[in-house]
């Protein structure tokens, strides 16, 4: 009988370091080729485009698929199933998948999704790792950025559930085998073993709560921890259900799409990493930008640098070389309506 693929879903808020943990995983995948599923925010594609710059096995482009059409828990159905399905019956399918959700996405439904008919002989759950980010955690934040947490809910049509964060924050350590302490060097040590502590005898007996900085996590801890978490949904209990499946004809959807906006800069080499690093926190403190991140070319350097940040805090990595790609900076910007673009545009561009 042959095997089934292991999958592992990767939960956390906007801004906790899922994206980082997972490209620190593919860069020491030690020849496992993973299989990513990444349910971007928005329609630019910018994670995706940072996950796919490691270029080696372990994530070949192929390997790579962006479900955009919002949070993956309210379209399994439509998004999720067929994508698994089409993964799985590759001839060369691959040995792990890697689920990154939406910070919105509860991952109950995520998990009970492995019991469909197609999905359950081929696939398991390996694990539901969730990443908090420390310190907002220990302040009652649970994310750092709380207006982009909430433009990111805004700002998905497809969301059909209007889950307070707290609630959120408590389906995910209910349904998780790993917490991920991360961010752990912006804490003192005191405080990070008193989260520890505290989301310990949060979670079910047996959770394994660890800590990290930059999401270095070894893929030994991070892969391989064999739940089954699809025969363990009793467990793994949900706050509350969330989900409307009832009052037909009611329109459950209360989003202003208009009160929010995104839009990408793009401008050409930079000369000092650090300097643009500061300029770009001006720039978001002074025009209130909830999310920015993107790619910048250096000059002299063959590796483009990949940029994020979460309100005014810059996070900056070298990722691949640009090779035949255009040297350019582009940067995608994300804010509520009525953001200067000009004078954002002007200011990044200086």
């Amino acid at each position: 009988m042959q095997a089934k693929i292991p999958a592992t879903i990767v939960t956390g808020f906007l801004g906790a370091g899922k994206t980082t943990l997972i490209r620190h995983m593919l860069d020491n995948a030690n020849g496992k080729r993973i299989a990513l599923i990444i349910n971007e925010f928005g329609d630019l594609g910018v994670d995706g485009d940072i996950l796919k710059g490691c270029g080696d096995e372990a994530c070949a482009d192929e390997d790579i698929v962006e479900l955009s059409n919002g949070c993956i828990c309210c379209t399994v159905a439509d998004d999720f199933i067929p994508t698994m399905q089409a993964l799985i019956s590759r001839e060369n399918p691959p040995d792990h998948i890697v689920i990154e959700t939406s910070g919105l996405a509860l991952p109950q439904p995520l998990v009970r999704a492995f019991g469909w008919p197609d999905i359950s002989t081929r696939v398991t759950v390996d694990g539901v790792v969730a990443v908090v980010d420390g310190k907002a955690v220990a302040d009652g934040q649970f994310a750092a950025n709380l207006a982009a947490v909430d433009a990111q809910r805004r700002a998905d049509s497809g969301l059909d559930h209007e889950t307070p964060l707290s609630e959120l924050f408590a389906d995910q350590v209910a349904s998780a085998d790993m917490i991920v302490v991360n961010k752990a060097d912006l804490m003192n040590a005191d405080a990070v073993d008193a989260l520890v502590k505290r989301l310990t005898d949060e979670a079910r007996k047996g959770v394994h709560v660890v800590r990290t900085s930059h999401g270095e996590l070894p893929v030994e801890v991070l892969l391989g921890q064999g739940a089954g978490a699809e025969n363990d949904l009793e467990a793994r209990h949900e706050i509350h259900h969330h989900h409307h499946d009832d009052d037909e004809g009611e329109d459950h959807h209360h989003h202003d799409h208009d009160d929010f906006e995104s839009f990408v800069v793009t401008r050409g080499e930079i000369s000092d990493p650090a300097s643009f690093g500061e300029q770009v926190s001006s720039v978001i403190r002074n025009h209130d930008i909830l999310r920015l991140k993107g790619f910048v070319a250096v000059s002299g350097k063959p590796m483009r640098l990949t940029l994020q940040a979460v309100g005014p805090r810059v996070d900056t990595y070298y990722d691949q070389p640009f090779g035949s790609k255009l040297r350019e900076t582009r940067l995608v910007v994300i804010g509520q309506a009525g953001l200067d673009r000009t004078a954002i545009t002007t200011a990044l561009s200086s």
